[in-house]
């Protein structure tokens, strides 16, 4: 059979649209922000070239940046930390539910729905029991009254209670990604291991896990990314609040842009989040080449 050979050209002439669009919605802006980053500038008026002076301030002088990298990388971790139990409610479902798509899907609902939907609901749900709490009304009711909390309103608390929003509501995500990847898995791999002694967790261990590590790695970066980037769930929820005690990168880009109107500061702010999302993307590609090679 004769492969199709197409010349090197007509592939550069489908390619290139593409690669403009790319280049126009993507790299110009973060060229953009860059040079922006460099000014003394409201978003609206005249600006003022002040070299880097604004990561300098951002880097030494900002008392909120710092905590909220910390929350932010926090935040990203939680979501790795998400990512093997999904897989083992992969398997699970795979595993003993007959007719898993209805399963696979309602845990994929939360993922379909608004932000600010879910971002309401939880409040309600976070609320005093004063005010009609769930959370606290429950934890009431089974005689754990020591236990209760103004969650969203506690500085110690209120992060982690957003991390459970995200968590919770990204799940299913997850569970759908590593679900296909296991249904990808040829099941005479199965039946031919199952021959050899190895069925359960066992055969998890030595076939799933390896053959899935490439969707593995998929949900990982997605969700890291997605981590470092978080900012809807936090501004419906809690602003930032209290005290700065929920700001992340994002929320406090979007505080100093456009609410102090220092666009060039927030610029500087934006800067660093691409970079950090870049060399976080190349340490876990890093990690997974070397886990791919161990496994293959």
């Amino acid at each position: 059979m004769n492969a199709l050979k197409v010349p090197k050209r007509t592939i550069a002439l489908f390619v290139l649209p593409c690669l403009l669009l790319y280049i126009l919605l993507v790299f110009i802006p973060i060229l953009v922000s860059f040079y922006t980053s460099m000014l003394d500038w409201n978003g609206i008026g005249k600006s003022s070239f002040i070299g880097l002076n604004n990561f300098k301030e951002l880097f030494t002088k900002d008392p909120v940046f710092w905590p909220s990298v910390g929350r932010t990388l926090l935040f990203a971790l939680f979501s790795m930390a998400e990512i093997p139990f999904a897989l083992f409610v992969a398997i699970l479902i795979s595993r003993y539910v007959r007719k898993p798509n209805f399963l696979v899907s309602s845990y994929f609902l939360p993922v379909i729905l608004s932000v600010v939907v879910i971002g309401q609901l939880w409040k309600t749900i976070y609320n005093p029991a004063s005010l009609g709490g769930m959370l606290n009304q429950l934890l009431m009711a089974v005689g754990l009254e020591h236990w209760t909390k103004p969650w969203l309103t506690d500085p110690k608390v209120a992060i982690f209670a957003l991390f459970f929003v995200s968590l919770w509501q990204y799940l299913g995500y997850h569970v759908l990604i590593q679900f296909t990847g296991i249904q990808n898995i040829p099941s005479e791999i199965y039946e031919a291991a199952k021959i050899d002694g190895a069925e359960g967790l066992t055969a998890d261990r030595y076939i799933t896990l390896p053959m899935v590590l490439p969707i593995f790695k998929i949900s990982i970066v997605l969700s890291v990314i997605g981590s470092l980037q978080a900012f809807d769930m936090i501004m419906v929820m809690t602003g930032g609040g209290p005290a700065h005690a929920t700001d992340v990168i994002s929320t406090h880009m979007y505080n100093m842009s456009f609410l102090s109107m220092r666009y060039g500061y927030g610029s500087a702010m934006a800067s660093f989040l691409v970079l950090e999302c870049l060399a976080v993307t190349i340490v876990l590609n890093a990690v997974f080449r070397k886990l791919e090679d161990k496994f293959s």
